[in-house]
């Protein structure tokens, strides 16, 4: 029976990471509002030249999405012609050269599609006139301001470490954060420069100075898209309507309506293409009930798959390091291993041999889960007292029997307890998985943190913790039935 059921299991999540086989043409976007709305634009386009689509928003950085690529779990996403050439394919940044390397990987660039989103110093207004900031190379006499970049600035081959060698620049205080973060700690003023996209509605919502890149340190960015060879030319000939369909100031607008006005990037899409290519306006967005319903199956899912695999794979671990003393540090010191490995870097690690979508984020809420439910069967089984042992053995029962009828029982409140743990850390870890079309209460937070939208951040946060509060909740009730009462019993204090 649990030679079956862990079949069953590894069935299920093996068909989950299978799926991709028969799926949709997927378009993918960045964790970037303008990106979610090229996306949308992209996927409405498509779909309406007659091709099954789905987008998947918000996946992550530039690498996951160019990886995605390449491996085929998606076939078309946004990009800038500045990226390419100085962070993913390391070469000159004139467009024969972009296309040869591309043609290498069986990648296509479409032309423009009308406007370029180059990167940019942002400085506080009341800093920049305080002290007569105008160019970058001014930042060289200023080592005490606090700087602040996004994640991928920090590493990226035309971000910090580049423009600090290339204009000599002393500053010490500088911290990678959330681009949208990053507008906020200027607001506050917890932050005097960052970066910033010629595109952003922040621009003319914060009205910082932007500081004159007096070196040509940044290359153009031209935004394109780029998807694979094998496109289908039905798609092909509904992505070229894109092409220079998009002014500047179009673009400045629309991510306006999204972060400032809080209106949805679908919604902004479709009136976009009807106005300038006759699409039939969007329905109404569904209601704040139906979404977090659809989120909350979609996060159950991930919790319940996650956690029983993990109650399969760990419960039997935890047996054999009980029993072979010499299993058992390499059973708990590899599951305390897998423990430590950050969940994005794993998560992210997951997309080249699991695609996007279900499939990675179970594989690693597996992974985090183990630790818990193997430990906890270890000492559940380890706290049995030597008498018990020595009757159950007295009684001429087996192996299997001992396990089975004295041990496993004994242990069991232990066990739950890992498990309930497990499921916990699932409830949280879960909602990473919107970072990589997994869908869940994630899928909000990030998107609200994206917008500053407090409402939507709730919308996620307040049923994680509830269901955080229920698994807890509903384990109390699994004890009542597969721990016995005297088991269950704790001993009082005397009154």
């Amino acid at each position: 029976m649990r030679r079956a059921l862990a079949a069953a299991l590894l069935a299920l999540l093996f068909a989950a990471a299978g799926c991709h086989s028969a799926r949709p043409l997927a378009v993918g976007s960045k964790k970037f509002t303008e990106s979610v709305l090229l996306g949308e634009l992209a996927t409405r386009l498509i779909a309406d030249g007659g091709v099954a689509v789905r987008h998947e928003a918000q996946l992550g950085g530039t690498r996951v999405l160019w990886d995605a690529l390449l491996a085929g779990r998606i076939d078309v996403y946004p990009e800038y012609t500045g990226t390419l050439c100085q962070e993913l394919l390391h070469s000159a940044c004139d467009r024969a050269t972009l296309e040869r390397a591309l043609a290498e990987r069986h990648l296509v660039m479409t032309p423009s599609l009308g406007f370029a989103d180059g990167y940019a110093l942002a400085a506080r207004s009341e800093v920049a006139a305080r002290l007569h900031l105008a160019r970058i190379s001014d930042l060289a006499a200023h080592p005490e301001l606090r700087l602040g970049f996004s994640e991928e600035f920090m590493a990226r081959g035309d971000g910090w470490p580049a423009l600090r060698a290339r204009y000599r620049l002393p500053h010490k205080d500088v911290r990678g954060m959330d681009h949208d973060l990053a507008w906020r700690g200027l607001d506050a003023g917890t932050l005097d420069v960052i970066d910033a996209y010629s595109t952003d509605a922040e621009i003319g919502y914060y009205r910082p100075t932007l500081l004159t890149d007096d070196l040509g340190h940044f290359t153009e960015y031209q935004a394109v898209l780029i998807h694979r060879d094998t496109l289908l030319p039905a798609a092909r000939a509904a992505l070229a309507r894109l092409f220079g369909a998009i002014t500047a100031s179009e673009m400045i607008a629309m991510n306006a309506r999204a972060k400032r006005d809080k209106v949805p990037e679908a919604r902004i899409a479709a009136d976009f293409a009807a106005a300038h290519f006759g699409l039939a306006a969007v329905t109404a967005p569904d209601g704040v009930a139906l979404r977090v319903w659809r989120r909350t199956v979609e996060h159950l899912t991930l919790v319940a798959l996650s956690v029983a695999a993990a109650i399969v794979v760990g419960i039997p671990l935890g047996i054999v390091a009980a029993r072979r003393r010499r299993l058992r540090r390499i059973i708990l010191g590899g599951s305390g291993l897998l423990q430590t490995i950050p969940s994005l870097a794993l998560l992210v690690f997951m997309i080249p041999l699991f695609g996007i979508g279900t499939a990675p984020a179970l594989v690693a809420l597996v992974v985090y889960s183990l630790l818990p439910i193997v430990r906890n069967t270890v000492a559940g089984i380890d706290g049995i007292a030597p008498p018990l042992r020595e009757s159950a053995a007295a009684l001429g029962l087996t192996s299997w029997e001992r396990l089975r009828l004295v041990e496993l029982p004994l242990a069991m409140p232990s066990i739950l307890a890992g498990v309930q743990t497990a499921a916990v850390i699932a409830v949280g870890t879960a909602t990473l998985g919107a970072l990589i079309g997994a869908g869940g209460y994630g899928q909000p937070i990030l998107t609200g943190i994206r917008l500053d939208d407090t409402r939507l951040i709730l919308e996620g946060a307040v049923p994680a913790a509830l269901l955080a509060l229920l698994v807890q909740g509903l384990f109390d009730g699994v004890e009542r039935l597969l721990v016995s009462r005297g088991l269950r019993l704790r001993p009082r204090a005397d009154a």
